[in-house]
């Protein structure tokens, strides 16, 4: 059984497979029958205890049965699906860990993908079963809706119900927009009736309440986009090379007018095919400008541009940060804002063998984790053995717990007090006095992991782990060593997103696979400017 990361896939070449999935909490079970743009053609498509069964599709007890040799033939996808159960309480960390599992029907095991839901999210696609020309592959997918089955369903073709109400439209979940994963995409945002991808009705309201949403769901639209440009030039190319082959295929007409009228013939389909193709994600990535316009002027400072008006406004909570833009330059001009939520659900690792190289990336972190969070008071640890962020102490000197660490023998030191705090915390907690924190904490621990000692990866792991009983968000800048042959350190570089500053080491989006680049944010370098993104003026 292979271990799959969103956005991966596989073939599958065996038969009928069976779906199932484990969490923190109760769930229920779904799955949607859906065409290429990912929608159902009826309410028969929608799989659930209220219509147990379709076409190759069948719902049985806690699991998904799918046979894709009796799906109907113009079905592109099938869509598995958990919710929590309405009839049971869910837990206050929410769904928690979610492990989705597929396995032949003869039990022998395929695939497994686990995710932790961060925002809320009740209803969850683990993963898709899709076509692939003649065969079937999985995708591993792991798109939630902080709105329930009642966000989920009208994203793919499903009238959502009435508010307190189940029936066969949904687990008993009231609608509400996707989650932080995805969501319905741009035409959650349509007025009704609208087609996907149409412009908004004059008027109609920019949902802003959940920013690090509303940008993910354009980022949905863009890497769907992108897949389609993709895919459309793969086939231009195939038809071309086969429409060329067959014209010389026979050496006695080879070089006859005929041939030559059927090579112009395919060249002519080739750029026809090309063009309607590149004018499709043309138009697609004109409306995403808009809409990304548009919501950098309502953003709160964490999640916007810094050009945009809320740097000039009192600050203002947001849900996530920024933390730069992705874009492939085969794909036109597009850049779409690559952001994550806050609290932190992973450490953030910045790949790089010079911490003064990333010192604007450092800063334009700082800048956005201390924006996000404006209500609490914040306190930076800062260890900085090659004083490469100098330039920023000055600007951060009325957050920082104390002088920057320059001597790596005070690094264990540091770590420790935190890891106490963290402690005392879990004390309190288990004894029933636990409190919510009273600080923003973030931890830079730069130069890693030369001068630390391998007691300080331990504790660092332990700050990743449970930091965020104190609030702290943990950021490391150094060489990446998830391939390091000391277990401890490779463990605890797993287990960071890692941000890459090398230019051409690509990124593939969770949906579709495609890939992007990823150009950091880097913090302005006018003093005033500077100043006034870090909040010391």
């Amino acid at each position: 059984m292979i271990q799959l990361q969103a956005g991966q896939n596989t073939p599958l070449t065996g038969g009928a497979v069976r779906f199932e999935a484990s969490a923190g909490a109760a769930l229920r079970f779904a799955a949607l029958v859906v065409a290429d743009n990912l929608r159902v053609t009826g309410p028969e498509d929608h799989v659930s205890a209220e219509r147990p069964g379709a076409p190759g599709v069948a719902l049985a007890g806690s699991a998904v049965v799918v046979d894709p040799a009796a799906v109907r033939a113009d079905a592109q996808a099938v869509l598995l699906v958990v919710a929590a159960d309405p009839a049971a309480p869910v837990p206050p960390g929410g769904l928690g860990s979610v492990e989705a599992v597929l396995t032949g029907v003869d039990g022998g095991g395929i695939a497994r993908f686990t995710f932790t839901p961060s925002a809320g999210e009740t209803a969850l696609i683990c993963f898709e079963v899709y076509r692939r020309g003649s065969g079937w592959k999985l995708r591993a997918v792991g798109q939630g809706y902080a709105g329930g089955m009642g966000a989920l369903l009208p994203a793919h073709g499903i009238a959502a119900p009435a508010p307190g109400v189940g029936g066969a439209s949904g687990f008993g979940d009231a609608p509400g927009i996707g989650g932080a994963f995805g969501g319905g995409g741009a035409s959650a945002f349509l007025a009704p009736g609208a087609r996907p991808g149409a412009a908004p009705a004059a008027g109609a309201p920019l949902e802003v309440a959940h920013g690090l949403e509303r940008i993910w769901m354009i980022f949905e639209d863009a890497a769907r986009s992108a897949a389609a440009l993709i895919a459309a030039r793969d086939y231009a190319d195939k038809r071309l090379d086969q429409e060329l082959s067959a014209a010389v295929s026979d050496p006695a007409t080879r070089n006859t007018p005929a041939a030559d009228q059927a090579r112009q013939l395919a060249q002519q389909r080739y750029d026809e095919l090309i063009g309607i193709a590149e004018g499709n994600h043309r138009r697609d990535s004109e409306q995403l400008l808009r809409e990304l316009a548009e919501a950098d002027r309502q953003l709160p400072p964490a999640l916007a541009s810094w050009d945009a008006p809320a740097w000039d406004r009192p600050p203002a909570a947001a849900d996530g940060i920024r933390l730069g833009e992705l874009y492939a330059i085969e794909r036109g001009s597009l850049r779409i804002p690559y952001c994550v939520p806050v609290p932190l659900n992973r450490p953030l690792w910045i790949d790089t063998e010079s911490s003064a190289a990333v010192a604007p990336v450092v800063g334009a972190l700082l800048a956005r984790l201390i924006s996000a969070v404006p209500d609490r008071r914040t306190v930076v640890d800062l260890i900085d053995l090659t004083q490469g962020f100098r330039s920023l102490t000055p600007l951060l000197a009325p957050v920082l717990a104390g002088a920057p660490i320059t001597d790596h023998t005070d690094i264990s030191a540091r770590l420790q007090a935190l890891v106490e705090a963290v402690e005392l915390a879990e004390l309190a907690a288990s004894g029933g006095a636990g409190v919510p924190p009273g600080e923003h904490r973030i931890l830079v621990a730069a130069d890693f992991p030369h001068g630390y000692q391998g007691i300080d990866v331990q504790r660092l792991a332990t700050l990743v782990l449970r930091g965020g009983l104190i609030g702290l968000s943990v950021v490391v800048v150094g060489t990446n060593e998830s391939g390091s042959t000391e277990s401890a350190l490779a463990a605890l570089s797993q287990s960071c997103r890692h941000l890459p500053t090398i230019a051409g080491t690509p990124l593939f989006d969770p949906w579709t696979g495609s890939a992007w680049e990823l150009a950091l944010d880097l913090l302005p370098q006018e003093p005033g400017r500077q100043a006034r993104f870090l909040r010391s003026v």
